[in-house]
């Protein structure tokens, strides 16, 4: 199983509403993407802003690149992610694991 990690921020007056597009962007998409294991959302204060972690989890790379193309390195962006001042990190990670399991 592949973990694709994700973090952005933005700032704390848009936290609500950009909890509702990352739902109906990268959280819908993903997982309504073949291959795809499930996602899960973190958020986190701090000063100012609010930050998002974004954990999609995939049954291999062949998935990812279904969800991501062949730079699936980069991020996946939305074009109303700009309304929300989002601070994207460029780049996303994947991590290879033998096991989930919950906290």
């Amino acid at each position: 199983m592949i973990v694709r990690t994700w973090h952005g921020c933005v700032p704390l007056k848009h936290a609500d509403g950009f909890a509702r597009h990352l739902q109906k962007t990268g959280v819908d998409h993903s997982t309504a993407t073949p291959g795809n294991q499930g996602a899960f959302v973190r958020r986190e204060t701090q000063g100012e802003w609010e930050h998002f972690f974004l954990a999609t989890y995939w049954e291999d790379l062949n998935a990812v690149k279904a969800f991501a193309g062949e730079e699936y390195q980069i991020a996946v962006t939305y074009p109303d992610d700009e309304q929300f001042e989002l601070l994207s990190d460029p780049y996303v990670f994947q991590h290879t694991v033998h096991s989930v399991s919950a906290l």
